[in-house]
This record gives structure tokens, C-alpha cells and sequence, in this order.
């Protein structure tokens, strides 16, 4: 599970009666499409004909660009989902790349999204390191993210990894 139970109106917009704002809620849409955006590879190798992935995280640019509805970004979430599904068994780093894909289109919808892209990135890093690389490669992917924070949403986001971090797989801790 990557959502609280209790919402952070932090991540909830104004006009649903939280504190975000439109346009932090579009800096966590493209921020989460980068975060997965640079662990695609992993899918893409696997599967190269399947764009449902590449896809999902081009629905949350154009969720941000208002070129495409909310409903419309979370039914290329829902496509991500089943292609991450398929290639389980297969690639754990696939499945996982896939995964943050869904879940960086799913911003659009719910705003805390965005850290799940970001935890599926890392644990896609990891999946596809050998076990004795995968600590360093969660800490490098992990300040990779933080390199791209937005500086808007750099402290809501930091604060949500420490906050959410136990309930994404610790792979927040120290970058």
C-alpha cells in the first residue's frame, strides 16, 4: 500500500478543500512521469512492443498540458496496471517500471500518486541490480529523484517520503 489512510490535505486541491494547488499539483504529475519515465527501459526491453507503460507516463504530460481529461489519465493508469500484470514472473524490474507508469498517470487523480511512481522507480532499480548493487542503486536513484525536484515541491515531497516511507517499502531512507 503507498496511500495513507488518513489523506494529507497537503495533496488534496483547493477546490476539494486541501492546500495544493493546481499548478503543484501539475509540477507532482511531471515529476512522477520523470520518475518513471527513467526506469521504462526496464519494461521496454522486455516487452518493446508494448507502449501501454510509455504511454501512461505521456497521459500525465498531457493531463498537465489539459490535453486529456482526469478520467481519460487514470483509464491509461488502469492499461499500465494490466501490462505490469502480464510481465509478472517474468521481470521483476519490468513489472515494477510498469507500475510507477500507472501510478504517474494516476496523479492526476489523487496527487499522493506521486510518491508511488517515485518507490516503484527505486524498486525497479533494484530488481534490475545484482544483489550485491542494489542498496547503492536504490540511494542513486533515490537522489536522482530528489535532483529533479521541482523547488516549489521540494520540502511537500521530502516530507511526504519521511512520512510515507514505512509504507513504501523504506526506500526513502538516506539517499
Amino acid at each position: 500500500m503507498i496511500l495513507p489512510k488518513i489523506r494529507d490535505p497537503r495533496f488534496i486541491t483547493i477546490r476539494r478543500g486541501g492546500t495544493l494547488t493546481d499548478d503543484n499539483h501539475h509540477l507532482l504529475a511531471i515529476w512522477a512521469a520523470e520518475c518513471a519515465g527513467h526506469v521504462l527501459r526496464y519494461f521496454e526491453e522486455v516487452r518493446p512492443d508494448d507502449n501501454r507503460p510509455r504511454r501512461a507516463i505521456e497521459a500525465a504530460y498531457a493531463w498537465v498540458n489539459a490535453e486529456i481529461t482526469m478520467m481519460r489519465a487514470r483509464d491509461f493508469a488502469g492499461a499500465a496496471q494490466d501490462a505490469a500484470r502480464e510481465v509478472k514472473g517474468v521481470s521483476e524490474a519490468a513489472r515494477l517500471a510498469a507500475l510507477s507508469a500507472g501510478q504517474a498517470a494516476v496523479v492526476a487523480h489523487v496527487a499522493a500518486h506521486e510518491l508511488g511512481a517515485a518507490a516503484y522507480a527505486i524498486r525497479a532499480v533494484m530488481a534490475g541490480s545484482q544483489k550485491s548493487e542494489q542498496e547503492t542503486a536504490r540511494k542513486r536513484e533515490c537522489q536522482w529523484q530528489r535532483d529533479r525536484l521541482p523547488e516549489k515541491i521540494r520540502d511537500l515531497v521530502i516530507d511526504d517520503e519521511r512520512l510515507r516511507n514505512d509504507i513504501c517499502w523504506s526506500v526513502f531512507g538516506e539517499a
